[in-house]
This record gives structure tokens, sequence and C-alpha cells, in this order.
């Protein structure tokens, strides 16, 4: 239920400065390209490809679906609000914004820890890789994922949406972000903070852990490989994947574990650009780009739409 008198906010973005405005609108549009169409490949390759209808490959469909949803809730509106004066967004765009970016954050925390068990699964039972990660269990997986991103989602925008937002309304932030919400409600926040917390607690902590825990398992069984090159490639990827999720976890802790009024929204704009529009960017190459199944998959979807 709607209880506000603000009916459109103001985004007052990344900065006020007018020359760096348009150097940030380059680059992020840069980004946005690269994340936008560097995700799409990767839905269309493992698509067309039928080798490639794996449960390792349907996990890194799914995120760069994540992927494209997140960027494209954020980087338009922002993009816009940067070429133009118009830096309004209407109460009900805002929210719904925000329950997009909520989304795709909780589906990409879950889908890590989904991803990395997988890998653990193919690494440390390689011989019962087929009977553990069986159709159902892809399919219970990512079921569990779409559930708690939209429970995730719903509980904290429908919080949201009962606060009071009687002014100022401008939003010190480049898109609509429970933090910068908060500060701005008229009404007590006691309530949005705890749930904030816990699905920090729950979510982010519990997440990078158990991510963590799986690659701590992968590199044991990567210790007992006996060739120095397989040991070389399996440390490559896996320290890449490492620094990708640390990059998107770490950042999310951050801004999430500190009530509203320890915010700093100068430096937690900056923190913010991390798992918003530069992890995304990143997931493709890291993920699948440098991938040998993906390559020739590429080169399959090339080759046919030449002819």
């Amino acid at each position: 239920m709607n209880n506000s008198i603000v009916t459109e906010f103001m985004i007052l973005g990344l900065t006020q400065n007018p020359e760096l405005q348009g150097v940030l609108f380059i680059v992020f549009l840069c980004i946005y390209l690269v994340a936008f169409f560097g995700n799409g490949l990767i839905i269309i390759v493992i698509i067309y490809n039928t080798t490639l209808h794996t449960p390792m490959y349907v996990f890194l469909l799914a995120l760069a679906i994540v992927d494209i949803i997140c960027t494209t809730s954020i980087i338009p509106k922002m993009l816009g609000t940067m070429l133009t004066s118009g830096k309004s967004i209407s109460y009900g765009s805002c929210m719904s914004q925000l329950f997009f970016f909520t989304w795709s954050l909780g589906a990409e925390m879950v889908l890590f820890t989904t991803m990395a068990y997988d890998r653990y699964v193919a690494i440390c039972f390689p011989l019962r890789y087929s009977t553990i990660m069986n159709h159902h269990m892809c399919v219970a997986l990512l079921s569990i994922a779409m559930v708690i991103a939209v429970t995730n989602s719903w509980v904290h925008t429908g919080l949201i949406l009962n606060l009071t937002f009687c002014g100022p309304n401008n939003i010190d932030h480049f898109f609509c972000e429970i933090p910068p919400l908060l500060s701005l409600s008229c009404s007590p926040v006691r309530i949005n903070e705890v749930m904030v917390y816990v699905a920090d607690i729950s979510l982010a902590i519990g997440d990078f852990s158990l991510t963590c825990l799986s690659y701590g398992f992968i590199i044991a069984a990567i210790l007992h490989i006996r060739t120095a090159e397989g040991k070389r490639k399996a440390f490559s990827t896996c320290s890449s994947h490492l620094i990708v999720v640390s990059l998107y976890y770490c950042p999310v802790i951050y801004t999430y574990i500190r009530p509203a009024s320890s915010y700093s929204f100068e430096r937690d704009k900056v923190i913010a650009a991390l798992y918003t529009l530069v992890t995304p960017t990143l997931n493709p190459i890291v993920y699948s780009l440098r991938n040998k199944e993906m390559q020739t998959g590429i080169q399959k979807v090339f080759a046919f739409l030449k002819h």
C-alpha cells in the first residue's frame, strides 16, 4: 500500500559534475553493452548447442539471464538521467526498479553457491556426477534459487511500500536501492533494517561461506592432481571464479549489514557500482568466454549465422 505524499523521486546520480557526467555516460554505456551482448551471447550459444545442455551450462544460462535483468533494470535509466536534465522517476517505477534489482541480487547470490556446488561435485565426485546432478536435481536447485530470490524481493519491496515518504525526495544514488530509500522515510525503518540485516546474514554471508567451502574442497582435490599443467589450469580457473565472487559478495555484505544512519552515499555509490555494474560484465568473461566448450559453441553459432 502506498502511504506516501511523494509521487516521484529525483535521482541525483553518481556525480553532479557536468564534465564527469559525459565521461561516465560513455563508460557506463560501454559497460552495459558489454554486459548485455556478452550475456546475450551466452544465452544464445547455450540454447543453440545441445552439447551444452548440462547442469553447469544451465546454471550459467540462468546467471546470464539474471545479469541482463539486473543491468537493464538500472543502467538505461541511469544513462537517461546523465544525458538529459530529467532526473525524476515515478514512485511506481522506483518500486519496480527496487523489486527487480533485489530479485536479481538474491538470485545471483544463490546461483553462485549452486554453481560452486556443481563444480565441487564434478571435481570431487566425477564418477557420481551424472547421478547426483541429474535433471531433477537441476530443476530443484534452480527452483530453490528463484523462490529465495522472489521471497527476498517481495519482503523488502513490501516493507518499503509500507513506509511514508513526505519529503525530501532526492535519492543520493544512481538507482532506487534500499539504503537511500530508508534514509528518506518519514516513518520508522527499524523493521526494514532488521530484515535487511537478516537477509545479509543468511543470504550474503551464508551463500558466500558455502561458496568458499565448496571451492575449499575443490582446491584440496586439485592439490592431488599429479601434472603441474593440470594444477596450473585448475588453480587459474578457481582463482578467477573466487575473485569475481568476492567482488560481488564483499560489497553487498558491507552495504547491507549497516543501519541506514551510517551510510555515506558518496562512498557507497562507488561500492554499489561493483555489484550492480562490474560483476555482471565480468561474469560472461570469467565463467564462459574463457571456456573451450563455450568458444566452440560460439564458433558454431557464428558459422550458422554466416549460412
